[in-house]
Parts: structure tokens; sequence; C-alpha cells
């Protein structure tokens, strides 16, 4: 069984890729132990895989670099859309892109699947038919929330069932060293206006590390998204957080997503704004309080049972609302309650892998 696993990997510095893509191999394994993955991603492009809407369909027409070929010799393509690309809101060239890989893999013969992931939201009329298209031609579609799910009906495909996030079919970590709060800055949101304003976004920062210091809190500082070169990874700002907070708090840099997830399952606390920061979180069974900048958060975090989640663009005081849910007592209950759904969600799709 050859699987090739689209728009996620096992080495990006976005640890959130990383938990799509190794989440995907642990998860497929349960169907096909002895399974051969391949991952393409933006960082790890195949050959033969031409990049760009015309570059892809010069590609189809001439068949210079073997597209077809490549893509034929597999069994299974994996399509998980990075988690959040079966969208438009990150430009048609993403969405395209993705779109065109998609349905060349279906031409080509492999079975193609939607992964569990976010399905929306559109703006354009050609966002809307380029996903359409793609759910139309997929061999099984899973939504990883009921938001997502009820979109892809609106647009003629019903998704085979409605899941959890891939993080829930990784594997537990291994114990790390005992952490009071890991707290995750996103450099997305701390350099760029693109989803929420960033000045308010850093004074809620300050705010949150100054209260959480005050409550007698230990604060570790942890990116999720390690150094790349590109200004939204979150090094920099955990860096420069860390060098005005001094010795008052800690920095870990993981080297990896096993380290990440060794000290977030070992935490008391984990609050962030980068999703997969928070997933990470409940996947193993560690409470979050998530700082959401977009609509894929509050579904997903809702169909788990998790409702400490505090929108960053309609929060009155952004800092004090996720201090009140850090304060709660029955954090680490309704967290192994939410991790333990979050598993029983994916099983669904294990079983509909059989159609296969």
């Amino acid at each position: 069984m050859r699987v090739l696993v689209a728009w996620a990997d096992d080495s990006s510095p976005n640890l959130g890729v990383r938990a799509l893509g190794e989440g995907s191999a642990d998860l497929l394994r349960r169907r096909w132990p002895d399974a051969e993955f391949v991952y393409m991603n933006y960082r790890r492009r195949p050959p033969q895989i031409a990049w760009g809407t015309g570059a892809l369909l010069r590609e189809r027409v001439t068949g210079t670099t073997g597209m077809m070929d490549w893509l034929a010799g597999f069994d299974l393509v994996w399509d998980t859309r990075s988690g959040d690309s079966l969208a438009d809101i990150y430009g048609l060239p993403r969405h395209t892109t993705m779109s065109l890989v998609h349905e060349f893999a279906t031409q080509a013969g492999a079975a193609v699947v939607l992964a569990p992931q976010t399905i929306g939201p559109f703006s354009t009329a050609r966002g809307r038919a380029l996903a359409r298209r793609s759910l139309q031609r997929s061999s099984l579609v899973f939504a990883r929330d009921p938001l997502s799910a009820a979109s892809a009906a609106r647009m003629g495909r019903r998704p085979d069932a409605v899941t959890s996030d891939l993080v829930f079919g990784l594997d537990q970590p291994v114990a790390g060293t005992p952490r009071d709060v890991l707290l995750n800055v996103s450099g997305l949101l701390w350099q760029a206006d693109d989803h929420i304003d960033a000045s308010s976004y850093r004074d809620a920062i300050h705010a949150i590390v100054e209260g959480l210091l005050a409550e007698g809190r230990a604060v570790t500082l942890l990116p999720h998204v390690l150094e790349s070169g590109n200004p939204d990874d979150d090094v920099p700002v955990s860096r420069e957080l860390a060098a005005t907070y001094g010795d008052r708090v800690d920095l870990l840099i993981p080297a990896d997503l096993a380290e990440a997830r060794s000290a977030i399952g070992s935490a008391q606390l984990v609050i962030g704004a980068r999703m997969h920061a928070c997933l990470n979180a409940l996947s193993t069974g560690t409470p979050t309080v998530a700082m959401a900048y977009s609509r894929k958060f509050a579904p997903l975090m809702e169909s788990i049972g998790w409702d400490r989640v505090v929108s960053i663009a309609d929060a009155d005081d952004l800092a004090a609302a996720v201090l009140r849910h850090a304060r709660q007592n029955t954090l680490a209950a309704d967290a192994a309650a939410a991790q333990l759904r979050g598993q029983r969600l994916l099983e669904p799709l294990v079983d509909r892998l059989d159609a296969l």
C-alpha cells in the first residue's frame, strides 16, 4: 500500500503541519500496518509535480516531468490541505494549486480522500467551484467539525464522517519535565494585521504574562512554528519576550514535534493562538485556552466538548478572558474528557477506509 500524504509532512517547521503528517501516518497504519508513506508539501516538493497553476496545467498537457505516472503509482492520495486550506481565505493561488493536484490524482486513477479538515469559508465563486469539484471527485470526504460538514453538504457532498482533528490520531508522547503554563505566542499574529489587530494582540500577550506571574504561575514560552526564515515564525517573538522578561519566564524551543508534545503533555496548562498547539494539548489530555483568530477554532473545539476558546476579534478584554479560563478548577477533568472524545471521533474514519 503506497500512500501520498499531500500538504503535510514530518519535517515542517510548522509543528501543526507535522502533527497532520505524523497523525495521518499513525492513523492510517491502524488499517494498513505495512503502508509506505510519501509526503508532499511546499517544502517537500517532488520533482514530478510542477508548482503553480500555469505550470501544473502545462505539465498535464506535456507530461514533461512525469506527473501523471508518478501520481498513478499511489494506491491512496491522502489530501490534508494543510488542515484548513480547502478555502479561499489564504488566496486563490494556493487553493487552485491544491485543487489541481487533487484533480490530476483522480485522473491518474488513485483513490483520493479528503482527510479530516476544515471546509470553508469561501468568499469567491471560483473558490466555491474549486471546492465543489474536489468534494465531488473524492473517494471519501472527512470533515473535522460539524460546521465544515454543513459547508460540504451545501456544495452537494455530504461527508462520509464528521471526525476530529488528525492530531488525535498521534501516538501518546513520552513524559517530559513537568511545567506549569506553556504560552505559545504566534508570530503570524504578532507581526501583521492580516487576521487581527497586531498591536492589540501584543498588548494582550503582555497582560497575560503579567497576570499569570502575579498569580504565582510559572510561565514557559513555547514556539509552535520553528525557525525557517519566515517572518511568521514563532521563535523570534518568543526570544524577544524572553529577553523582555528575563528570568521571570522560561523559553523552550523544541527540536521537533516529539519534544513539543512531550513538553505539552507534561504541562498543567497551554495557552496559545496556534490552533495545533492547543490541539496538541487536548490530544495529550492537557488543558488549554485557545486564542482564536479564525472560524476554524470554535467548531472543532466545541465538537470535542471544549469551550475554553476566546475569539481575539470579539473579546472586549482578551487578556482578562484568557486568565478567567486559566483559573477554572475543572480544567484537568474536562481536558481528559475532550481527549477521549477526540480519539473516539476518529474511529469511524478507520472503518470507512474499508470502502477503498
